[in-house]
């Protein structure tokens, strides 16, 4: 129930069809009395700079979640951001200050990362390849970082996101191998999908996944469908694999503690969730 009174949450994105945070928060918010609710807000890249700066003027916001294709531009439009988001140059979640700054941080590859641990991987000194090195993926592949993996490669259509990416990471981890410019899956110990290939239909596979042994973890951060192509092959392979609404539950306890909410953990999330595809 919706008052007067409830601290609004901004969803920020386009297109909005693959959203599933609204479907967790708010269920999440109703059983335990929480004020607040998370609201898609469909927002194009042209008027995203001047409508995120509006939208934190209402009265009644109270912070906004950050999704596809703002989570890079959001970074500029900070006046304070956490540690994280400078490694990642991304940013999924923004605040607001009581003096009215907007605080950012990145939770993605926290959530990310979280939940590869709790499928019982172990990451110091593993192999990693990442497809994408847009918001989500240059997340992930911070917080890969940050666990002690052996080596990252990074593959991205985009050769200057990728490029700036690989920067970021040997300036902040100069002990860790950064390769960049193939996707060859093959010897890898995780193999990640950051890329939007498989929010529509005919998409191609981000990566040959005939070359992926069968004791490589696959993992997804498309939500337009459980099971995506890409994890459906990775399942015929043999692979262990990880949905992409995986790294959202595992992000959103810090989610709710970023935004000064009763915090939870994703077992209790799943329990209330009503996700829908």
């Amino acid at each position: 129930m919706l008052s007067g009174t409830t601290k609004i949450i901004a969803h920020l994105g386009y297109p909005t069809e693959s959203f599933k945070a609204p479907m967790i928060y708010n269920p999440y918010f109703d059983k335990y009395g929480i004020d607040a609710c998370v609201v898609p807000m469909g927002c194009k890249p042209d008027i995203f700079p001047q409508f995120l700066r509006q939208v934190f003027k209402l009265t009644n916001i109270h912070g906004a979640l950050i999704t596809m294709p703002h989570k890079v531009s959001t970074v500029e439009l900070l006046d304070e951001m956490s540690t994280t988001v400078q490694v990642a140059g991304a940013c999924n979640a923004v605040r607001l200050a009581a003096d009215g700054r907007l605080i950012g941080d990145m939770f993605d590859g926290e959530g990310f990362v979280r939940s590869v641990t709790r499928k019982g991987r172990t990451l110091r000194g593993a192999r990693v390849l990442i497809a994408g090195s847009g918001g989500v993926g240059s997340a992930i592949a911070a917080s890969f970082a940050n666990a002690g993996v052996g080596e990252l490669a990074l593959f991205d259509t985009h050769v200057p996101a990728m490029d700036r990416l690989a920067s970021r990471l040997r300036r902040h981890h100069p002990k860790l191998k950064v390769a960049v410019g193939a996707n060859d899956p093959a010897g890898y110990d995780v193999v990640v999908n950051a890329t939007p290939l498989g929010m529509k239909p005919g998409d191609p596979l981000p990566v040959d996944v005939s070359r992926i042994a069968p004791a490589t973890l696959v993992g997804e951060v498309v939500m337009t469908a459980e099971i995506t192509p890409f994890v459906a092959a990775a399942r015929a392979r043999g692979c262990q694999t990880q949905i992409g609404i995986d790294m959202l539950f595992e992000q959103i306890p810090a989610y709710l503690e970023f935004f000064g909410f009763r915090t939870t953990t994703p077992e209790e999330l799943r329990a209330v969730a009503m996700v829908k595809y």
